[in-house]
């Protein structure tokens, strides 16, 4: 017997509460339950436990538009931030919409009886379970949380140390006095490793390449200083709408002006090294600004550890793991006690789910995006997918936001179905993200294409999606909104890949 509610929201981390408050305001007569896989909340802030773990943006924009973050650093670290999240959860009565471990795995659309029904797995036994909803929200985050990515490395079975990825941090691991190989140089190699020069014996950041590292005061004084002058729910929207500003400028001024941005950014981190340090190998990316994600330090505390002799960056590639360490294809060997591989994560759009829609199965990789929340052919069904360039909440508010608009506006017209349409065949696919990193590049394929043309471009800029989603009109011409009388037509010109065996 499935149970039935108006929503199912996947995921109960940053993005399935928020949405589930969203929902629980300003669309108060619909039902709504929370499917998490994990048995515990706050999904990202609570999986990873690494030292030093953080947010990479400010919290005046990471945190909700409606319940300000009064912590004293803007930087956050991982443990304040879920608290932050179950705090909210716990305010607003969400719990207890919460069910832990159902892990969802299909979801199936009938458009004869205008609903869901969402298979799940229950437990550590994998008890099967099933709900049915009117509306799917999918808020599962953009990676699998069963294990990050690692590549194989020759040798590996012949190192006498451990190996760790980040992603599953063990709480028994010791490395005090030990010396440290930490493989990458995205946001998590940033994190760890002057997290874990404070007690390691020394840590190496091994990289192939440089990326672009900016260091940023883990305080906002401006915030602070606006607290004073205002209630604290105007101090936080007035701070949030600064950095929201500064944001957008400090990712399209680069896009505008790459050559100079790349040279603005390189004199910075030489200012925060030693004068003699080879900022032009260890520092100098060989891409543009933004063609991959900015990693931010706080307060400079990488570049710290360095001009303190703690951390030593090189450059160079992997030839193969030794006994003893890493051998580089320089022939220069690393000693480690430990090695840790924050080679990135797999990327799993709309959490892997399963989707069919009237017995046939949809790829979310045949679909297109649509205003950068739901996709052509998949019927009432969003998708929580933050900035790549920005905050993730700020994304996620709005798309939780115009699907309440959604919702109330098909109550008012007596719609059950809504489906995006490409009715321009003029429209050229591209990729979901227009980034360079290599964790993106490896599952891009994967993902839902976006069009050439809105409102099926992604466009990564909150001021154009503030005004399309939360004041853009519901009937636009491309959202198909279908009466229950006319449900017998099914959905046409579906993408497909194969018959549901299952029908």
């Amino acid at each position: 017997m499935a149970e039935h509610c108006d929503v199912v929201i996947v995921g109960a981390g940053l993005s399935g509460i928020g949405a589930a408050c969203h929902f629980q305001r300003k669309c108060p007569n619909k039902s709504f339950v929370l499917l998490e896989g994990r048995e515990a909340t706050g999904g990202t802030w609570d999986l990873f436990r690494y030292p030093g773990i953080r947010s990479d943006s400010d919290m005046y924009t990471l945190g909700y538009g409606w319940k300000p973050w009064l912590g004293e650093k803007a930087i956050a670290d991982g443990a304040s931030i879920l608290s932050y999240v179950r705090e909210t959860a716990l305010e607003n009565d969400i719990d207890a919409k919460i069910r832990l471990g159902h892990k969802v795995i299909a979801a199936s659309w009938s458009s004869e009886r205008a609903q869901w029904t969402v298979e799940a797995e229950r437990g550590p036994e994998r008890e099967p379970v099933r709900f049915t909803c009117r509306f799917l929200y999918a808020a599962p985050g953009y990676y699998a949380y069963d294990a990050g990515y690692t590549p194989e490395f020759a040798g590996r079975d012949e190192f006498a140390g451990r190996i760790v990825h980040p992603q599953h941090w063990p709480e028994d691991l010791d490395y005090a006095g030990k010396r440290v190989v930490v493989i990458g140089s995205g946001a998590t190699a940033m994190t760890l490793v002057p997290a874990m020069a404070k007690q390691a014996a020394e840590v190496v950041m091994l990289q192939r390449s440089p990326s672009y590292v900016v260091s940023a005061p883990a305080r906002d004084p401006i915030a602070a200083f606006l607290r004073e002058l205002f209630s604290e729910k105007v101090a936080y929207a007035l701070t949030r709408w600064k950095n929201v500003i500064l944001g957008m400028l400090f990712f399209h001024l680069p896009r505008l002006l790459p050559g100079l941005a790349k040279r603005a950014l390189i004199a910075l981190a030489r200012r925060d090294l030693a004068p003699d340090y080879d900022v032009e190998r260890h520092f100098t990316p060989r891409y543009n600004v933004w063609d991959q994600r900015v990693c931010l330090v706080p307060d400079g505390d990488l570049f710290e550890a360095i001009r303190a002799g703690k951390v030593t960056v090189v450059t160079d590639h992997i030839e193969r793991f030794t006994r003893d360490g890493i051998r580089l294809r320089s022939g220069q060997e690393l000693a480690a006690d430990l090695i840790i591989t924050a080679t990135g994560l797999q990327m799993l759009p709309l959490g892997g789910l399963a989707f069919t829609v009237d017995g046939r199965r949809i790829e979310p990789s045949q679909t297109m995006n649509y205003k950068g929340c739901m996709f052509s052919g998949l019927p009432n069904l969003a998708y929580a997918f933050g900035y790549t360039n920005a905050s993730w909440t700020l994304k996620a508010d709005l798309t939780a936001e115009y699907v309440c608009k959604l919702l109330n506006h098909m109550d008012a017209v007596g719609a059950v179905r809504c489906v995006p349409r490409v009715p321009d065949r003029t429209i050229e696919e591209r990729p979901w993200l227009d980034f360079t990193s290599g964790y993106v590049q490896r599952s891009l394929a994967l993902f839902p294409k976006q069009g050439s043309k809105r409102p099926f471009r992604v466009y990564q800029n909150y001021a154009f999606d503030l005004f399309t989603l939360r004041h853009g009109l519901i009937d636009d011409g491309t959202l198909e909104l279908t009466p229950a009388a006319a449900l017998a037509e099914p959905i046409a010109a579906l993408p497909s890949t194969s018959e549901d065996p299952a029908q």
